[in-house]
């Protein structure tokens, strides 16, 4: 420790002797321009440009991360809430980094007892008399010197934010002196930066009343000393350290890990005053400055251990602050600093205040950046990596649900392709079906319809309401009879068709039911058991109308005897025209032969020429003319020439015999010709009357019925194909809402990728950050 003390006066002494020969102790203008750009306080402005502008960027980021969020949130498979709420709790976080970035300055806080020169030394780096100054106790409470913004000067208290107007040191003084301010409260004083480069650089200073005053040094640490980054003891040079300015550091140091402590003996000019001071050699004079270098160090390096000898070495000072204030006052007036009444030694003082502002600003700077930044780029970092991980996350989580919804999105194509493809399959055939089983009921339909018609007889027969030949009662019977002939027919319709028809249809629906359920999704295939539920089973309606079709209907009730002429002749002419029917038929069924030679011969022996009638021609056509006169005669004439021709061919005994019994058949007739003959007649005559308008509606009737079949059957296949279709709209909606997801999970992946490329981006600024401010002091 010795040797660092004599290296260290030896070079002090050695510049007092050279003193006038060092140009930048004296600069003849006062401009110190070139020095404060090379000022190691410009590591700390540089350093906080940059990392205002990381943290700038990072809240820009973090701007952008949230609005990403907040879009995405509604999806809460791709992020969940705690991660929207971190990421949205980083824009608080950020903002309160950058208001603290924005009002971290260096601060440096001097101490010492009463009228030891705080405010003078702060007065002298300010290179202006800012702070009061003078014999005994000054300043009363915290001064904070700082820059202003504005480039006003002004001053503001805790009790009174309002600015206050700072004309003059005087005015200051007199303001200070005038607030009658507690010991433990602050002033702020602000003051013009282009006035001092010190608070251009950021530099804030602080002055405090005398530590021998108070024994509120805990509140003094509290309030003011947590945040500083330097710590100056002014000392009287005069004296030793004393216990209660040992007791403050003490204090300090156990709140803060090895705090920057420059001790300044100040009014070392006093000593070199006195005239027995003079006197003495050098070596006492060493001794003098030995002695209190030596308690100096052991005070900071045995009992506080907040650095080393070395480091001790070169923080203790030797100044005289009021020369130092004086010599640049008149350097900002254009003076020469030697002018006026200095000590001797002066040079060699001033040099020493100049080294201790050249390492004071080394090592504010040093501790600001290390003690202001390097917290504030380890939480940049935590942010950009916690924000890496949660975007590569998200990427991540994105790209995997948009693979999924690719692969649904292809799944539900494919199963659509499919359902279409099968579903005109399945209308071909259950078209196919239905045609099919239509023309089965209509041959069913006609043939039973048919077969009821030929036993119309007996539906008629069953009919037993009263008849009478009176007109208005046989007009309310044929009514009835038209009502029983339509039911009859219909029930015995229904009883042959209806059951086998159902049991048909049911099948149909059921088979297509279950063809088309297949095409259907497993939770819509229950519906179509709703298609088959009926209230009643399926039946088809006979619509014959009777009443309408028999409505034309004469009955022909006079009485006529059935061996009278007239009806004797009907009966051979309806007889001979259904003989020559069935034997034109018979003839026409009978496929043309090739004739051998004797039927050639025959047939040339008789020739049948068109005009020469034949036997059976002849006695059709005399059967015709007897006939017709006997229809047309209807009277007497007709009768004698019928009697006549009878009586001259057979004989009058004959036909007196026949005429008896003759006779007797038209009595016996004509008493049987009862109401009960009539309604007999009736119900023949309406029989053959219904059956011919019956048999005109066979083809309509059953065409009405395989209509209703075909009906039936075309509605269920409706409703299933309706379900379908309900389905395959559902799946292609289903693929226009994948496509949106997609789409979204697409852009949100990107967005994820480019957030967690621009915090690499920013991970990187910060390592290069702290690999140029922060380990270059390491």
């Amino acid at each position: 420790m010795a040797a660092y003390i004599n290296r260290t006066i030896s070079m002090i002494s050695t510049d007092s002797g050279s003193a006038h020969s060092r140009g930048p102790i004296f600069p003849a203008n006062g401009d110190n321009r070139h020095y404060r750009e090379s000022s190691p306080l410009q590591i700390f402005v540089k350093a906080k440009k940059k990392i205002n502008d990381i943290f700038s960027e990072i809240n820009v980021y973090v701007q952008d991360s949230t609005k990403y969020v907040n879009t995405i949130q509604s999806n809460k498979t791709l992020i969940q809430d705690e991660e929207a709420k971190k990421i949205n709790d980083y824009v608080n976080k950020v903002k309160g980094i950058r208001e603290v970035l924005a009002r971290d300055h260096m601060k440096v806080a001097f101490f010492g007892r009463t009228s030891s020169g705080k405010s003078t030394v702060i007065n002298a780096m300010l290179r202006d008399k800012i702070l009061p100054s003078g014999i005994g106790h000054t300043t009363n409470c915290f001064v904070q010197v700082e820059g202003s913004e504005n480039g006003e000067a002004y001053l503001i208290t805790e009790a009174n934010s309002e600015k206050q107007n700072v004309m003059s040191v005087g005015k200051l003084a007199h303001a200070l002196c005038d607030e009658k301010l507690q010991e433990s409260q602050l002033v702020r004083i602000f003051w013009p930066r282009d006035k001092c480069s010190l608070l251009r650089d950021d530099v804030v200073l602080v002055d405090s009343p005398g530590v021998d005053i108070t024994p509120n040094l805990d509140e003094w640490i509290e309030k003011h000393c947590l945040d500083a980054d330097v710590f100056v003891l002014v000392a009287h040079a005069q004296s030793t350290l004393m216990i209660t300015e040992k007791s403050f550091f003490h204090k300090v140091s156990q709140r803060l890990s090895k705090p920057n402590i420059f001790l300044l003996n100040n009014h070392w000019d006093t000593s070199a005053s006195e005239p027995e001071y003079l006197d003495q050699d050098a070596n006492e004079q060493h001794r003098a400055r030995v002695q209190h270098t030596e308690r100096a160090i052991d005070f900071l390096v045995e009992e506080l251990k907040v650095c080393s000898q070395k480091e001790a070495a070169e923080r203790v000072f030797f100044i005289s602050a009021r020369e130092c204030l004086q010599a640049r006052c008149k350097e900002a007036q254009g003076q020469s600093i030697q002018n006026g009444a200095l000590a001797e030694g002066f040079p060699a003082r001033y040099f020493e205040f100049q080294d201790f502002e050249r390492k004071f600003e080394e090592c504010i700077s040093k501790s600001a950046v290390k003690t202001k930044f390097e917290q504030h780029v380890q939480r940049g970092k935590v942010i950009a990596n916690d924000m890496r991980v949660t975007m590569d996350t998200l990427y991540e989580r994105a790209q995997k649900l948009k693979s999924d919804k690719n692969e649904s999105k292809k799944e539900t194509y494919e199963k659509l392709n499919y359902t279409e493809q099968k579903l005109l399959l399945l209308t071909q055939q259950m078209k196919e079906k239905i045609q099919q089983m239509v023309s089965e009921t209509e041959e069913k339909v006609k043939k039973a319809l048919s077969e009821e018609i030929r036993r119309l007889s007996v539906l008629v027969e069953e009919f037993n309401a009263p008849f009478h030949s009176d007109a208005l009662v046989l007009n309310v019977y044929k009514r009835e009879l038209h009502a029983h002939v339509e039911s009859g027919l219909g029930s015995n319709l229904r009883a042959r068709l209806s059951n086998a028809l159902a049991m048909n249809i049911e099948s149909s629906q059921r088979e297509m039911t279950e063809h088309m359920s297949t095409l259907l999704p497993a939770d819509r295939r229950q519906q179509t058991l709703g298609i088959l539920a009926r209230r009643q089973p399926f039946e088809i309606l006979y619509r014959l109308n009777c009443d309408n079709l028999c409505a034309d209907f004469q009955e022909d009730l006079e009485f006529r005897f059935s061996w009278g002429v007239t009806s004797l002749i009907s009966r051979f002419v309806q007889g001979n025209s259904r003989h020559q029917m069935s034997l034109k038929n018979y003839v026409n069924q009978i496929p043309p032969t090739p004739p051998s030679s004797d039927e050639l011969w025959y047939s040339q022996e008789h020739v049948v020429y068109p005009n020469t009638p034949r036997s059976e021609d002849w006695l059709s056509g005399l059967a015709s003319r007897i006939a017709l006169a006997s229809v047309t005669s209807q009277g007497t004439i007709g009768g004698l020439l019928v009697s006549g021709f009878m009586l001259k061919t057979i004989g009058w005994r004959v036909v007196l015999v026949t005429g008896a019994i003759y006779g007797s058949m038209y009595l016996y007739e004509w008493i049987t010709w009862t109401n009960k003959a009539k309604e007999k007649a009736f119900k023949r005559q309406y029989v053959d009357h219904a059956t011919k308008k019956l048999r005109l509606i066979v083809d309509l009737t059953s065409a009405n019925c395989s209509h209703q079949v075909q009906q039936e059957l075309s509605s269920t296949f409706a409703r299933l194909c309706q379900l379908i279709d309900q389905a395959t709209s559902d799946m292609a909606s289903t693929m226009k809402e994948l496509e949106k997801e997609i789409q979204l999970l697409e852009s949100a992946a990107n967005s994820a990728k480019v957030l967690r490329n621009k915090s690499d981006y920013l991970a990187k600024e910060l390592d290069m950050f702290e690999e140029t401010y922060l380990r270059m002091y390491n």
